[in-house]
């Protein structure tokens, strides 16, 4: 299940990155040194945040020019594929070794840079309950990664050679995929050089009348789905179903606001309720407890080209068993197939606690 996940994230990722032929291209390199802290975010990490962590950041990048309306109306962005190294300087907690796809976005005439990084990351030494057993951070050894970089940019200096420096974010996660997942978060100061393949060769950029995007009131459902485990650990990793349905109206060229109604079918919360009216009779959980729950949800869809990113915040209204309070999460990439058809990675949390990934296929009306 993790490799399948490694596969469909970066094929999602990178599918948002086709250009249409013809285009004049230019490509980057650069490395960045970073080193930081593990941020207490819960409690319960507490005993691993015992050093600094440190390591590298190694990207390669194209540049957009305005062949596509969408870059423009983004500032020119570029996109491309990143390895990162993480040296956690802490024997429980191990080291990372991530590879990302990422798009760069340009602020303050080109000399800031935001990037956006989502892929996967390998941890040399995940939860064991016997080797390892103070690790409660990474339950398995293959974790979702998301990384953001904020950046001073300065390219072409000296013959194609600059600089960049600035801070990073680099999250480390299975999404409750196994337990334990309490996760990490790491904010470090990184700084390096980048390089253009080209010799710092300009090319124009290329500008366009802007385009009204109007929309009728358009309708949408999905299908999402994957495999997760409680808090327990041990108890098992169970397959669920989330079935949606939303009203969505676009507001602008890249924007569209909906709103619509969740239901869940989570298999995992069935083994939840036996075990808690067992083990915490206190509680008064009875074993026949409903699992089931129904959200409404208020949501925005970013576009960008054929690829979207989706945040949704929901409130429960059917809650018969009491998991990780009433109010919910969704964020992540659409992508569209045709005008109706799409696809969805998208992840489900309870404020910063993760429940799962979503996999998901729908219709757009």
């Amino acid at each position: 299940m993790n490799f399948k996940f490694l596969s469909i994230l970066l094929i999602s990722v990178s599918c948002c990155f086709a250009q249409e032929s013809g285009e004049q291209k230019k490509y980057t390199l650069d490395a960045s040194q970073f080193y930081g802290s593990i941020i207490l975010h819960n409690p319960d990490i507490s005993h691993l945040i015992t050093s600094h962590p440190a390591g590298v950041i190694l990207s390669y990048n194209r540049k957009t020019y305005g062949l596509n309306a969408w870059e423009e109306l983004y500032n020119y962005p570029d996109f491309g594929y990143s390895f990162i190294y993480q040296n956690s300087n802490n024997s429980t907690l191990g080291d990372n070794y991530g590879l990302y796809a990422h798009y760069n976005f340009y602020l303050f005439k080109r000399n800031v840079q935001l990037r956006v990084g989502q892929g996967v990351s390998y941890a040399t030494n995940p939860y064991d309950k016997v080797t390892n057993f103070r690790n409660n951070a990474y339950g398995s050894d293959v974790l979702s990664s998301t990384y953001l970089m904020f950046n001073y940019h300065k390219e072409n200096i000296i013959k194609g050679l600059g600089l960049k420096a600035g801070i990073s974010l680099i999250h480390y996660s299975n999404a409750n995929f196994r337990a334990p997942n309490t996760s990490t978060n790491t904010l470090a100061f990184n700084a390096g050089v980048v390089y253009d393949l080209d010799g710092g060769k300009e090319i124009e950029y290329i500008h366009r009348e802007k385009e009204k995007i109007t929309e009728p009131l358009r309708y949408n459902f999905a299908l999402r789905t994957g495999i997760n485990e409680s808090d327990v650990i041990d108890s098992g990793q169970y397959g669920f179903v989330v079935l949606s349905a939303y009203a969505d109206k676009r507001v602008g060229r890249k924007s569209a606001l909906q709103f619509g109604v969740d239901a869940y079918f989570s298999n995992f919360l069935k083994e939840l309720i036996r075990y808690q009216s067992i083990a915490f009779p206190e509680n008064g959980v009875a074993a026949d407890d409903d699992y089931k729950r129904v959200g409404i949800f208020a949501g925005h869809e970013l576009f960008i080209n054929r690829t979207s990113v989706v945040s949704q915040f929901g409130y429960y209204v059917y809650y018969p068993f009491d998991f990780e309070g009433r109010t919910y999460l969704r964020v992540g990439l659409k992508r569209y197939f045709g005008e109706k058809i799409f696809g969805a990675v998208t992840l489900k949390s309870h404020g910063a606690k993760a429940e799962a990934v979503e996999f998901g296929i729908g219709i757009r009306l």
